[in-house]
């Protein structure tokens, strides 16, 4: 599926605020008016309980070394944080950042098996790990076919469970994406989000899941996504953890903090800003988060966030 990108369209609210929004959302203009005007100083500290986990890309990115078809190449850097739990200190989220094939991916274990004693976070490492050794077997360096990534990982992934997945690559100047589940990505250009990938489940909170179960999905249910991207965009990919707790317009104002400070090159660095902001919406009890708002969609009245493992993928988009 080719995206062709258009500007949304936005309102300026009163000077009294300072957030515009795009407009057509009536329950996210309605958020706007129940939070304070200022963002919470979430980014800023670190709670003594929190045991991030990040990968720092810390060595030179070189185009010689990467395959490169287009203007552009791709920055990355994560960051990890997994909910507290003795039993399962890893969480249930994985992710991998392959820089030498322009390759990203997030998978988030559904936590559902718990109740059958099975740990999905086992399923979503291995599935990620599975990915990037598909990733690595392909011959070409300048384009990865990620549906034959999905497929690889998915057959060779033995462990029980299931997972949502999303993995992204650049090439020719297009970032190319297969999806599954409500793991996601936001493309932002000029402090605005000009695309955001739709969520896939067969009911609310019930994301489509690749696994080996009867009711689990296969990659055929994966959306393929291509969109344009150009110098200066910056990727934001996440799990649920990060999208059930931020809005769109939080996320533009704390990546706009980011690209206008020393944090514009450093990517692992705004990835951790923007997880600590989910971290703590996500432990906030009344605050009105994109989880509450799907919540009264579906007839339930729950305030607050969605404690839940975070993951945050921040990819610069570079001129070669």
């Amino acid at each position: 599926m080719a995206i062709d990108i258009v500007p949304p369209k936005r309102r300026r609210l009163t000077d009294e605020s300072e957030f515009d929004v795009i407009t057509g959302d009536d329950d996210e203009q309605l958020q706007i008016l129940l939070c304070s005007e200022e963002l919470t100083p979430a980014y800023d500290y670190m709670d003594e309980d929190i045991k991030p986990i990040q990968t720092f890309i810390s060595e030179e990115v070189d185009s010689r070394d990467v395959g490169v078809t287009g203007m552009t190449i791709m920055v990355a850097g994560s960051s990890y944080i997994p909910k507290l739990n003795a039993e399962k200190p890893l969480g249930e989220d994985a992710s991998f950042i392959c820089l030498n094939k322009q390759v990203i991916g997030v998978a988030d274990g559904v936590g559902g098996w718990a109740k059958k004693g099975i740990d999905s976070g086992v399923y979503s490492r291995e599935l990620m790990k599975n990915a990037e050794l598909a990733i690595q077997k392909q011959s070409s360096i300048t384009t990865i076919d990620l549906m034959k990534v999905l497929n690889e990982a998915f057959s060779n992934t033995k462990a029980k469970g299931s997972s949502t997945a999303c993995i992204l690559s650049l090439s020719d100047d297009t970032l190319h994406a297969v999806n599954v589940g409500d793991s996601g990505f936001v493309v932002i250009r000029e402090g605005i989000i000009v695309y955001k990938s739709k969520v896939q489940q067969s009911r609310f909170n019930c994301p489509f899941q690749l696994g080996n179960g009867s009711t689990s999905d296969d990659p055929s249910v994966a959306e393929k996504i291509s969109v344009p991207v150009i110098a200066g965009d910056v990727i934001v990919l996440g799990t649920d953890g990060l999208f059930d707790n931020v809005h769109d317009f939080e996320l533009e104002a704390i990546v706009n903090s980011g690209v206008e400070s020393w944090e514009s090159d450093v990517p692992e660095t705004l990835a951790w800003r923007i997880a600590q902001y989910a971290l703590d919406n996500a432990k906030n009890t009344e605050v009105y988060t994109p989880f509450t708002r799907e919540c009264f969609k579906d007839g339930v009245v729950r305030n607050g966030g969605k404690y839940d493992d975070i993951t945050v993928i921040v990819a610069n988009i570079w001129p070669l």
